[in-house]
């Protein structure tokens, strides 16, 4: 069950997120743009070298301590203890960057070998080759670049500050009768005709350096914050050969997953026709040759077979139009996601309340309407069976994810049925699961005791 003032609720609603989306996105000009962001990564840097020296001064101690009591064994514990405080500053140097605007770097997969056990985690630590890059970066790469983009950050701040407000402060500032003045060094290097009030000119001098600093500050916070987000990046990041493994190991448990969905897809199909349609065109044959021996010497029971043949054909004309809901129905092709799940709704034995948030006119790939519209139809087909609800509602959103740069289609369904939903090998969540997980997508399921339950299926949209 639809109704109008739910989708045109949803459509406004839609229809401002985007507005806000679009009002929300960074416009103006690149120095614009910088000039945002300098609080953040005036931020990064000048508390980079606090952060070092004592990152720097921990780490020395642990190493130093845990090497030299090596021999009595409990030197390793100490180096291990080490390594783990040395990952714990180089999150920290993750978090920092993330909070200066840089990208998300991937963190390390911190137990590749997948062991587990006492012995077994210490010398997997040992062994792992990030935690000891996590070390070098701390030891040694942070303090030296840390203290040089501190200097230059703060020396850079300074001098633009302190040029711009010359003009304020300088009148209290004691001169002698041979002081030196930037503007007696300018008038005799650069301009020896140059006749001005020495003050007055030094003032402008000052200013002009100030705005100089000043009007470059931006260019200078963004190289330096990205001096640091480089180094991050090739010593605190995942090793690009683990991500690719990682990819790999995702795309073979996708392709595996959708293998097994569509041969359980084909084995459930294979028995609805077998146990439904096919029985039923075999007793319409049984019943049509005996219809057809009686025809001479019984036309009342020939008529009765001929009868009842007729309603085992209407009958698995039914059960076949019923299979058929498992293809793509004409109405999906023809108008779309959200009209194929209207006319799925009408057919639900429990009212179904529709929540359309796709902005109007959405365009989305044909494949992942079919997609959509299966899981839409299997989730609804397990509440009928299973929730022993009484309402329905169905959510269609589109989500936009700035980082990575992805889009999601979410089919909500939530019902105020009993609850204690899971996923059981064999049954319709399983099946679901393994859907999705093939297409890429992901399933959360929300069903305590007593309900209600609210089911997620999240779809990647490719365009």
């Amino acid at each position: 069950m639809t109704t109008t003032e739910n989708s045109a609720m949803a459509a406004e609603s839609a229809t401002l997120d985007a507005v806000s989306t679009t009002s929300a996105t960074p416009k103006g000009s690149l120095y614009g743009r910088l000039w945002r962001t300098v609080p953040q990564e005036l931020g990064f840097l000048l508390a980079s070298l606090p952060i070092v020296i004592f990152a720097t001064v921990i780490l020395w101690v642990g190493i130093s301590l845990g090497i030299g009591l090596l021999l009595t064994f409990i030197g390793i514990f100490i180096v291990i203890a080490t390594l783990y405080v040395a990952r714990g500053f180089g999150t920290f140097e993750l978090i920092r960057l993330r909070g200066a605007g840089r990208p998300v770097i991937k963190r390390p997969n911190w137990n590749p070998y997948r062991v587990s056990g006492f012995w077994a985690n210490i010398f997997g630590t040992v062994l792992n080759p990030h935690y000891w890059l996590y070390l070098v970066h701390a030891l040694l790469v942070n303090i030296v670049v840390g203290a040089v983009t501190w200097a230059v950050s703060f020396a850079w701040v300074v001098t633009a500050l302190s040029g711009i407000t010359y003009w304020i402060y300088s009148r209290w500032i004691p001169t002698g009768d041979n002081g030196w003045t930037l503007y007696d060094w300018v008038k005799r290097t650069f301009f020896p005709a140059w006749n001005m009030d020495p003050q007055t000119a030094d003032a402008l001098l000052y200013f002009l350096i100030g705005a100089i600093f000043l009007a470059t500050l931006p260019f200078v916070t963004r190289g330096l914050t990205m001096v640091h987000y480089g180094i991050a990046l090739g010593m605190l990041g995942r090793f690009r050969v683990a991500e690719l493994q990682g990819e790999v190991a995702g795309l073979s448990a996708s392709r595996t997953a959708a293998v097994s969905a569509e041969g359980t897809s084909l084995r459930r199909l294979e028995r609805d026709i077998h146990d439904g349609p096919q029985q039923r065109l075999v007793r319409m044959q049984m019943d049509l040759a005996s219809a057809d021996r009686q025809l001479a010497d019984d036309p009342e029971k020939a008529r009765t077979l001929i009868a009842e043949a007729m309603e085992q054909s209407r009958e698995a004309l039914e059960e076949l139009r019923a299979l058929s809901r498992g293809f793509a129905p004409p109405i999906l092709l023809d108008r779309g996601l959200v009209a194929a799940i209207e006319s799925l709704s009408d057919r639900s034995t429990i009212p179904v309340r529709i929540v359309n948030l796709l902005a109007p006119g959405a365009d989305l790939p044909q494949e992942i309407e079919r997609n959509a519209y299966f899981v839409a139809a299997e989730m609804l087909t397990n509440v009928a069976k299973h929730s022993g609800a009484n309402d329905i509602e169905l959510r269609l959103e589109l989500r936009r994810i700035p980082e990575p740069d992805a889009t999601w289609l979410d089919v909500v369904v939530a019902d105020n049925g009993i609850g204690g939903a899971i996923a059981q090998p064999g049954h319709g969540i399983a099946g679901l699961e393994e859907r999705l997980r093939g297409l890429g997508g992901t399933l959360e399921i929300s069903s305590p005791a007593g309900g209600p339950t609210v089911i997620s299926a999240h779809l990647p949209v490719t365009y």
